[in-house]
């Protein structure tokens, strides 16, 4: 820095040996300065420009993702590179700014101690420095900051990027500049605030030049980002006014609940759900857990509506917390227990870190889908977990082979199976079923881009709808939540040809009930056919496809391998057959049955004894590290 700052002050002294007055050289510095760098003002000018080329993308990502923070993390990286942005170049001219007040201020300081310069700019020493002087010199620094003032009400005004800013961050930025030019005008001489004057007033000028030579409202669809932002206000302003009341009322819950977690010690076990609906993964082993044995159950979530809070009522050896996203990282980060059970994968790739003050914790994943662990994983989700409860022999053969292809280390692999099939099964072979009357049809599109919904419903619907079924959509909640208009249009339009648009799914009851599922790629293909022994139609739409790498793994994903032997697919541009595909699958339901059969004792581990087999493992698990814990004390 040192030789930088004294080529800037060589710089400034060839500019006073042109002018001979040390005004005119600092304004005549600060243009030059501006002209070396005009093209690095033009680069991150289009960086900007980009940048509100490519938001209404980004704002329907954060639809199409709403709530999955990673998610569009990764997809907006994605979109980055793809459209060569780079978020970080708007800080760069700041930056040079700042090295350039440094080197002037340098410059400056050398004029003073050298007796050649004449430091007077008119009447005005520019060598005096107010807070040394006294209140007399005072209006140097309030002519920076109105400086400072002047162009952050350009930029907001004008520039392209600023100028999409939210108000918070437009005044912001204006407040900390502006003080900042006060506070740096009161302490450093008066020639460097009248550089940052003409540098301010100067970069007004070449912000207007470049808008009227390049006019950036060219290259930006206005009414695609308008249209994009109302419907992600839209979406965010849904239930706003409950959503803060909540916000406030759990505040202090959630720094209740986050110091007496910290204030247990010996929390042995901990299992951690992201959402009321996850506790069905862990239900069968928490619920063998509690009979069985006297462990105490830590759980916690970032639901403060979970149902956990009811049961934590109901059973004293339930523990459950309240912990919101933000504060949840901490926590993960300073977690003390043995065992740490998750459904959410990623662990350590993304905000949620394994523990920083012990290292001997077990982690362990458990499968929220029978399916696999590849195809529809992002690459390395399961790196960092020392356990896997895996569902089928399938599981085992991805994740063995993925640690081979990686040079990864061996992790334990647990053959648990699916607690959640084996519930939903008591529970459906403890009613008699009937046949319907009218042939029941369930359409359950997946939660993924190119779904049932995006490609074909009302196609499919067209092919069905003259057959006399009573045929139900039940689309995932966050398409509910999402398309509502479309929804409701489908309903309106078919609402007289036997078709429900289902919208509560506090019963799965209308699954089972069902004589016929037609999915994409949704694991309720598995569910249903496992539990009911019935066919399932599958669509053919684009495959739900989070790893690129996937290939690598030679073993074939169970969505794919499985899917013509639970019942038959059909393509997008078959869809006018549908309703033969549906009559061949009902006809043959008997000969389906047996195979479904043996399929499900082939893919799925220990069923009707999957909880059992997963709670045997934690019990298992936790008297080797109490035991080890107790050698080690003696």
């Amino acid at each position: 820095m040192e030789h930088l700052y004294s080529a800037l002050t060589w710089v400034m002294n060839g500019c006073y040996s042109l002018c001979n007055n040390y005004g005119l050289a600092i304004v005549l510095f600060t243009f030059l300065s501006k002209i070396v760098l005009l093209p690095v003002s033009l680069w991150t000018y289009m960086n900007s420009i980009t940048m509100i080329k490519i938001q209404p993308d980004i704002n329907l990502l954060k639809i199409k993702y709403y709530g999955q923070k990673d998610i569009i993390a990764e997809e907006q990286a994605k979109l980055f590179k793809e459209k060569k942005y780079h978020p970080l170049a708007s800080t760069i001219p700041l930056i040079i700014q700042l090295v350039l007040l440094m080197g002037v201020v340098s410059a400056v300081r050398a004029g003073i101690d050298n007796p050649v310069i004449d430091m007077t700019f008119g009447p005005i020493d520019l060598g005096l420095i107010p807070s040394q002087t006294g209140v007399e010199l005072i209006w140097s620094p309030i002519v920076a900051g109105v400086a400072a003032w002047i162009l952050c009400i350009a930029q907001n005004a004008s520039n392209i990027l600023q100028s999409e800013q939210s108000k918070y961050n437009k005044y912001g930025t204006m407040i900390l500049s502006v003080v900042l030019s006060l506070y740096l005008g009161w302490y450093v001489p008066i020639g460097t605030a009248f550089y940052w004057v003409c540098s301010n007033l100067m970069a007004v000028l070449q912000l207007y030049i470049l808008n009227w030579i390049i006019k950036p409202r060219k290259y930006v669809d206005y009414e695609k980002l308008n249209k994009s932002r109302k419907t992600l206000v839209e979406l965010q302003n849904i239930g706003k006014k409950k959503k803060e009341s909540f916000f406030s009322e759990n505040k202090k819950r959630e720094r209740r609940d986050y110091k007496r977690f910290f204030s247990i010690v010996n929390k042995h076990l901990v299992f951690y759900s992201e959402s009321n609906g996850f506790y069905k993964y862990f239900k069968g082993f928490i619920e063998y857990l509690l009979e069985h044995t006297n462990i105490t159950i830590h759980y916690i979530t970032s639901d403060a509506n979970d149902d956990i809070f009811k049961k934590e009522k109901e059973n004293p050896q339930i523990k459950a917390y309240y912990i919101g996203e933000n504060r949840l990282i901490t926590l993960m980060m300073k977690m003390d227990a043995d065992i740490v059970v998750m459904t959410m994968p990623d662990l350590d790739n993304f905000h949620i870190k394994r523990s920083y003050i012990r290292d001997d914790i077990e982690y362990i994943y458990v499968q929220h889908d029978m399916g696999g662990t590849n195809m529809g994983m992002r690459k390395g989700s399961l790196n960092h977990f020392d356990t896997i409860f895996c569902s089928g022999p399938h599981q085992i053969s991805e994740i063995r082979e993925t640690e081979e292809v990686y040079d990864l280390p061996a992790k334990e692999l647990v053959k648990v199976g699916y607690p959640l099939i084996d519930e939903i099964k008591e529970k459906y072979d403890s009613v008699e079923h009937g046949e319907n009357a009218i042939k029941k049809i369930l359409i359950a599109p997946s939660w993924q881009e190119d779904n049932i919904l995006d490609t074909c419903l009302e196609e499919l619907l067209d092919a069905l709808k003259d057959r006399n079924y009573n045929i139900i959509v039940r689309p995932h909640p966050q398409e509910v939540r999402l398309k509502r208009e479309y929804m409701e249009s489908v309903r309106q339009k078919y609402e007289s040809e036997h078709v429900i648009v289902q919208t509560d799914f506090t019963s799965n009851n209308p699954v089972m009930e069902a004589d016929m599922v037609i999915t994409d790629w949704s694991g309720i293909s598995w569910e249903y056919s496992f539990t009911t022994k019935r066919p399932v139609l599958f669509i053919d739409t684009p495959m739900k496809v989070l790893n690129p790498e996937y290939q690598r793994i030679k073993t074939v994903p169970l969505s794919v391998q499985l899917r013509d032997k639970i019942g038959k697919s059909i393509k997008l541009d078959q869809l006018g057959k549908a309703a033969e595909y549906v009559e061949f699958l009902m006809n043959h339901k008997e000969e389906y049955q047996e195979q479904i059969t043996r399929l499900a004792e082939t893919y799925i581990f220990n069923l009707g004894s999957s909880a059992e087999a997963g709670a045997d493992y934690i019990i298992k698990s936790l008297q080797e590290k109490l035991s080890r814990k107790g050698e080690g004390e003696k």
